[in-house]
């Protein structure tokens, strides 16, 4: 972050509320505009903060991102503004995607964003003329069902301007929680083990089989393939919880994540967990999701245990415990060790190459797991809770003891050898307006409240500021329906309805409302389309059509 702070010259952000929701790093792009005169760009259908420090803010029309990159790509090319030496060097496929590109001129994407064709121009200048140039998305990018071909877009942009292994350049998403960089490289993703390690990979399968006692060694080569572990790829949370209201699931273990607040089509996702027969909910409040629970597991928070996050630059954090835990609350690592050795001595299951249940549950504390871990995944290799104690900075990938770590990914070359570029064609949103639904609503967060709101709606200061739902409307549609800045709404969609107070203001462009769903008793996915990009399977979060109507008179 710091990196990008102190050495981009021009920036873009799309698809990210920093400010509100990466506070530190937004207040870091605040001051290099300010005090270094960075070209900030701002893609967002919102006039979000930070566009007060936008040298140009794009209002595209939510769900047309791949349009508008193209677009900006196309004018680069018709400029000669791209990096040659770098697309020759370093990159493959470029004809291809120039074939596609190409067919993006202004005009048609004007059309389709709703930007004017003089601020397409004006925004590819400022991208390509002032190098290096940072790109910055979150889940305004993702939450598509086209998600994934968003962020490939992107890539294509730096690879084009020849801003990636770059000091101030890169394609650098900002991670949704604090340890979900973290939870991804350690293997909690359905298709790899730790490390990025393909579970289709059966040398993968077998270095791990041997590592956690699941397999004998003979020479090398396990001898008892009934312990090998699976190839098959699984499941992600959004095909899980509808495979258990299906009964192809029959139990779930849900670990500090309130489903019932954050996924989308609530009555759906309740209608998943009273279905499923056995349901696990660990976590350090009553949510909403646990009142669905046969087990209630205690949990505890950051302050009462030690460990490591890992950012959103891929620096591993060491989080060092501050109080005991209250009651019978435990750590997450203990519990999880506890139950696997209890699954294993109910299975009857013993190591095949000791006599009793595998001694690698355990562990005294989170150091002898991180060991681990730089035994099994080559990128925390060099990783120790004694480097971090003693104030070295790593960022993945560490590879060894005396490596120093990796601040800028992609130098001189990518893992892959040749940077790819893809062809990538616009694809309408699952769900547009129409007669019945005319509006778009598009969800998110607050500055003052997090996710399902389990821990800051306990936080009385800022209940005082935030203390209710509220839904943005646009003056033109708030006159449109009679209300005055003060009247509640309701807003159906196929799926649900919920009522909210509007906050009538020009944030939102008209035709579009911005609701959070944070507050159980104004729940925003209930509205929300479980419509799912192909390939990460995340939900399109950002775009359903809606019907917003006035209720009742001034509250």
């Amino acid at each position: 972050m710091d990196d990008v702070a102190d050495y981009a010259r021009a920036m873009l952000i799309i698809g990210s509320n920093t400010t509100e929701q990466h506070p530190v790093f937004g207040a870091m792009i605040r001051q290099a505009v300010l005090k270094r005169g960075v070209k900030l760009v701002l893609a967002d259908p919102r006039r979000i903060d930070i566009a007060e420090f936008a040298a140009l803010h794009l209002r595209q029309r939510p769900g047309t991102d791949v349009a508008l990159i193209n677009g900006l790509m196309r004018i680069i090319l018709e400029k000669g503004w791209e990096d040659q030496k770098f697309i020759e060097q370093r990159t493959e496929g470029f004809e291809e995607f120039r074939t596609t590109v190409m067919q993006y001129p202004p005009e048609k994407v004007a059309e389709i964003t709703g930007v004017p064709t003089a601020s397409l121009h004006k925004a590819a200048e400022i991208l390509a003329t002032n190098k290096p140039m940072a790109v910055m998305w979150a889940m305004g990018i993702t939450q598509h069902i086209v998600g994934v071909r968003n962020v490939m877009d992107l890539a294509n942009l730096q690879m084009l301007l020849g801003n990636m292994g770059v000091p101030g350049g890169g394609v650098n998403p900002l991670r949704g929680q604090n340890n979900v960089q973290g939870a991804c490289d350690m293997g909690g993703l359905p298709n790899v083990y730790p490390g990025y390690q393909p579970v289709t990979d059966a040398a993968a399968r077998e270095k791990f089989a041997k590592a956690w006692g699941l397999a004998k060694d003979e020479g090398g080569r396990m001898k008892d393939e009934s312990f090998a572990l699976s190839g098959k790829v699984g499941m992600t949370v959004t095909e899980m919880i509808p495979a258990a209201g299906e009964g192809k699931v029959k139990a779930l273990y849900i670990l500090g994540e309130d489903p019932v607040m954050s996924d989308p089509d609530t009555n759906h996702i309740r209608h998943c967990l009273e279905a499923c027969d056995f349901v696990v909910v660990q976590e350090i409040f009553p949510s909403e999701t646990a009142q669905y629970a046969d087990v209630l597991l205690p949990g505890v928070t950051f302050a009462e245990k030690t460990g490591t996050f890992t950012n959103t630059e891929r620096r591993i954090q060491m989080c060092r415990k501050a109080i005991e835990p209250e009651g019978e609350a435990r750590e997450d690592w203990w519990i999880t060790a506890e139950l696997a050795k209890r699954v294993l001595a109910g299975g009857n299951l013993q190591s095949p190459i000791s006599d009793a249940p595998y001694a690698g549950w355990n562990y005294e504390n989170t150091a002898e797991i991180m060991k681990e871990i730089a035994a099994l995944t080559p990128s925390y290799a060099g990783v120790s809770h004694e480097r971090i104690e003693k104030g070295e900075r790593l960022q993945w990938p560490v590879k060894g003891a005396d490596h120093p770590g990796t601040p800028i990914l992609h130098v001189g070359a990518f893992p892959r050898g040749k940077g790819k570029f893809a062809p990538v064609e616009h694809l309408p949103p699952a769900e547009l307006p129409d007669d019945d639904y005319p509006m778009i609503l598009s969800t998110g967060r607050v500055l003052y409240h997090w996710h399902g709101g389990e821990m800051t709606r306990r936080a009385k200061g800022l209940m005082e500021i935030y203390g209710q739902s509220l839904v943005e409307l646009n003056p033109e549609d708030a006159e449109r329906l009679g209300l005055n800045g003060n009247r509640r709404v309701r807003i159906t969609s196929r799926r649900g309805a919920m009522e909210a107070e509007a906050w009538v203001t020009d944030r939102v462009p008209p035709g579009m409302v911005y609701a959070n769903f944070h507050f159980p008793e104004a729940p925003a996915n209930e509205l929300t389309i479980a419509a799912l990009d192909p390939v990460s399977k995340i939900p399109e979060y950002k775009v359903c059509a809606v019907r917003v109507e006035r209720v009742g008179g001034n509250q």
